[in-house]
């Protein structure tokens, strides 16, 4: 069905933000922005970091597309002011995107309906002592990441290969989230696939394989470099790709994401098996993204993405009638 441009009314692009990914939202906001004006949308840059979300209705804004990361922007906070707004917004609603935030509540939900992902310890503040944490590696093998929970793109992130390295891990995690999540690390290949869409109509798109330098798809390698290579299509045998676009439909379904997402994954070497890492509910959109890459690969433009992405903007809930 042709998406009406002159039905979605005045668009905010939310980006930036007061994120530790404020950078790179800024960097998505903007692609976003550049994409939608190009389709004739009536849309205009929005910072929550220097203006408050009230002005949204006050501007007369009809809708969202949130293109910030991490906290205040992918957790559920933007998300439920929204609500409160009445704004319909892009991707996931308050509770969906709370979760997905938390990797350790993400975990919990997708092991109870047996969906596979790593082994895990979660460290609270008061069990962050060296005592508890030099016996991590007794239970998680070595090597083993250690990672905060609530934070994206790499922030904070350490690969532990020995036990003398785990109290400085433990401690760069702590800066950015006081509970720590230390997981089992998977060795194989690191895939990601994205999905669009709602319920039924939900589908996964391609997968693209990703090839960092020495393994080390950070911060710095995931933005600001060249040096990482994505296959996609992705090479794997058909019948693996199926499989991997199988599990992470049911990991964004149970969570009860919608509009679109993105699920990050690792391939184990040793018997091809899947594990899924983590769901990003407002998925990057720079020119090193991995969800317009894919998009591409079936023929979707970025600026179509963008546009597709938008019209999907909803809430939660219907605005209840009020009583007089």
């Amino acid at each position: 069905m042709a998406i009406q441009v002159s039905e979605l009314g005045k668009v905010a692009v939310l980006m930036g933000g007061s994120s530790a990914e404020r950078e790179v939202s800024l960097m998505s906001g903007q692609g976003v922005l550049q994409a939608l004006l190009s389709k004739g949308v009536d849309a205009h840059p929005f910072d929550p970091a220097g203006r408050d979300l009230s002005e949204l209705r006050q501007a007369g804004f009809a809708r969202c597309f949130i293109a910030l990361h991490g906290r205040h922007g992918e957790d559920g906070t933007v998300q439920g002011a929204l609500e409160l707004l009445g704004i319909p917004y892009t991707g996931s609603g308050v509770m969906a995107s709370s979760v997905a935030m938390d990797k350790v509540m993400t975990k919990r939900l997708w092991l109870a309906d047996g969906l596979p992902t790593p082994r895990y310890v979660c460290l609270s503040p008061d069990r962050q002592g060296r005592e508890v944490v030099r016996t991590v590696p007794d239970t998680l093998g070595l090597p083993l990441i250690v990672k905060p929970p609530r934070e994206g793109s790499s922030i904070g992130v350490t690969k532990v290969n020995g036990y003398s390295e785990m109290q400085e891990a433990v401690s760069l995690s702590a800066r950015y989230d006081p509970d720590v999540l230390c997981e089992e690390f998977i060795v194989g290949e690191e895939v990601t696939c994205p999905v669009l869409g709602t319920g039924p109509n939900a589908r996964a798109l391609p997968v693209i394989r990703i090839a960092a330098p020495d393994g080390a798809y950070d911060y710095q390698n995931k933005y600001f470099t060249d040096d990482v290579k994505y296959q996609c299509p992705s090479g794997l045998p058909p019948e693996e790709e199926a499989e991997i676009q199988r599990i992470v439909l049911a990991a964004y379904l149970s969570l009860g994401c919608r509009g679109w997402g993105r699920a990050d994954l690792m391939i184990r070497a040793s018997d091809r098996k899947p594990f899924l890492l983590e769901m990003n509910t407002s998925p990057g959109m720079t020119g090193h993204s991995l969800v317009p890459m894919s998009a591409r690969a079936t023929g979707l433009s970025y600026e179509d993405l963008c546009l597709q992405v938008l019209a999907s903007a909803a809430l939660d809930s219907a605005p209840a009638a009020v009583q007089g």
